[in-house]
């Protein structure tokens, strides 16, 4: 076998066989989360605190005209004795303000903060946290509908545990009315969900989600709050916080409904972001693997590096198998594919419909007709695939390109087509 095809045979070994290794990985972990996990009440039913210190909800706001009303309306129904809400007008240039100034005459509990500027979202979060005397955050997005319930459910893991800097929730889709958002109901389960099942069962968690995190704001502050300059301030909080030997837990029961986009461009946008987001995280981090006193980071670093060499190696291995049509190339075609090696593709298949399978089982306790989502995503493969490996692909050169010290400033989503607003209907399959 000569070189090329050694080179060739071992990098369709790897990239066929890391997916599925990762795959039954965090199936097995996600297992052992949902074994410990059953013994919960239903998650409407909150077993109560030994004591409710004081939580406020911080909701920045950049361009949520249109959503804001509906988000704090439901923050400020939380079934929690002791809260307070603070929105953060980042500088938005549409009706927000005028919304804001309006609903905080009409309730006790709303704080309403107004930035001239538009700083981004990290510093609307520390903005936020400086204006409140409450030792515990809970940070929401501006278009997220926060569950009554998600307040004490998070709140447990800080009382129950001094060294928890931050406790990150469930988010769930509501935005269902086109394939791609039915395939994002699906994804947040299978994939973001179990994930962090997996990672939560083997010590630590890549990111917090940064749609529904409660924080120990004396953490937060003593790691310097969220950084301006990342793009994801989610994941670099998350090991900034992890760097400094404090431990983050993820809570299923703690639930946020939360809008996606419903288009291919707003779909690539979004997970491009996040794709810089965690390459930027690569880059700053990178320094654990030369720690030995951080090994417990390791994992996470690796798995990083690994997946961004997997795409990576499936782009060269896709094209030199296309040059092959072309110029034909010694060996290409006698040892196989790189999307189907071996004809062992089916293997891979039934382990991603596995995957599904157990994530929907364990998460129809919060949206009992989540089975009907099961047959959209044989189509997730062909989509999200796709969009995340070339994401990966694309992001890492332009975070060298970009540098550092740049502030990370807002940009509106897309937020998918709304058809109906009632919380009924978003937790059904329509």
């Amino acid at each position: 076998m000569s070189a090329f095809q050694h080179f060739w045979h071992s990098a369709l070994h790897f990239v066929f066989y890391y997916p599925l290794f990762m795959s039954y990985l965090w199936m097995v972990g996600a297992l052992i989360f949902y074994w410990k996990e059953r013994k919960d009440p239903p998650y409407q039913q909150p077993a109560a605190l030994t004591e409710y210190p004081k939580v406020a909800v911080l909701v920045p706001c950049f361009n949520e005209g249109d959503n804001a009303e509906e988000t704090l309306s439901h923050a400020l129904a939380l079934q929690y004795p002791n809260f307070e809400v603070i929105a953060i007008n980042d500088g938005s240039s549409d009706n927000t303000a005028e919304v804001l100034n309006r609903l905080a005459l009409q309730y006790e509990k709303l704080r309403v903060v107004h930035l001239a500027q538009n700083q981004g979202k990290a510093m609307a979060l520390q903005a936020g946290s400086l204006l409140t005397d409450a030792e515990y955050l809970i940070g929401i997005d501006g278009d997220a509908l926060l569950d009554p319930h998600a307040a004490s459910w998070m709140m447990r893991h800080f009382l129950e545990d001094e060294t928890v800097a931050a406790v990150t929730g469930n988010p769930r889709i509501r935005t269902r009315s086109t394939l791609i958002g039915r395939i994002q109901v699906g994804e947040f389960s299978s994939i973001v969900g179990m994930i962090k099942r997996a990672q939560q069962s083997f010590g630590r968690l890549f990111t917090v989600s940064g749609v529904i995190t409660a924080f120990r704001k004396s953490a937060v502050h003593a790691v310097g709050y969220w950084s301006p300059d990342m793009l994801t301030e989610d994941i670099d909080i998350t090991w900034k916080l992890q760097r400094a030997g404090w431990n983050i837990h993820f809570e299923p029961n703690a639930l946020v409904w939360i809008l996606m986009p419903e288009t291919l461009n707003g779909l690539w946008k979004q997970r491009l972001r996040w794709a810089m987001g965690g390459a930027q995280v690569l880059l700053k981090n990178i320094d654990v693997l030369m720690k030995p006193q951080l090994n417990f980071l390791w994992p996470l670093m690796m798995e990083l590096i690994l997946t961004l060499v997997w795409s990576y190696l499936m782009l060269l291995l896709a094209v030199v198998w296309l040059v092959h049509f072309i110029v034909p190339i010694t060996g290409v075609g006698d040892i196989g594919s790189p999307f189907l090696p071996y004809g062992t593709g089916m293997l891979l298949g039934a382990t991603c419909l596995l995957q599904f399978a157990i994530s929907k089982w364990m998460d129809s306790r919060y949206e009992p007709a989540l089975a009907k989502n099961y047959f959209w995503m044989i189509w997730y493969p062909f989509v999200f695939w796709l969009i995340t490996i070339t994401a990966s692909i694309v992001a890492f050169p332009k975070v060298l390109k970009l540098g550092t010290g740049q502030r990370a400033r807002w940009v509106s989503p897309d937020r998918g087509i709304r058809i109906n607003n009632s919380l009924e209907n978003k937790t059904n399959e329509k």
